[in-house]
């Protein structure tokens, strides 16, 4: 039950992260679109509203990594920080991964 929660919170955060990209993206794409339809000052407008929000996106795409990254450091000392001080248990874990993927290697 507890991996479902997680689950379904990490997809929370992930959409929270990742929509605002795509409507950003969709917003540009239909502005170009409405620019290749249209001539003169209205189109420069266009244009650079367009790229402007490519900037924006941008800016989120990097935020979006930043935070991936940290979330990835923050499993790297969780996980460092379990092994140091369950040693035993985390040979055993990697002991009996270890057996379990040799077994399936050997069973092909």
């Amino acid at each position: 039950m507890a991996t479902r929660r997680k689950s379904t919170a990490h997809e929370t955060h992930e959409a929270r992260l990742v929509d605002p990209i795509k409507d950003a993206l969709d917003q540009a794409e239909d502005l170009l679109r409405e620019a290749a339809n249209t001539s003169g000052e209205k189109a420069d407008e266009l244009r650079e509203e367009a790229l402007e929000t490519l900037r924006r996106s941008r800016l989120a795409l990097h935020d979006v990594q930043d935070s991936l990254l940290d979330r990835g450091r923050q499993a790297a000392r969780a996980t460092d920080e379990y092994v140091h001080e369950r040693p035993w248990q985390a040979a055993t874990v990697a002991g009996v991964a270890g057996l379990l993927l040799g077994l399936l290697i050997a069973r092909r």
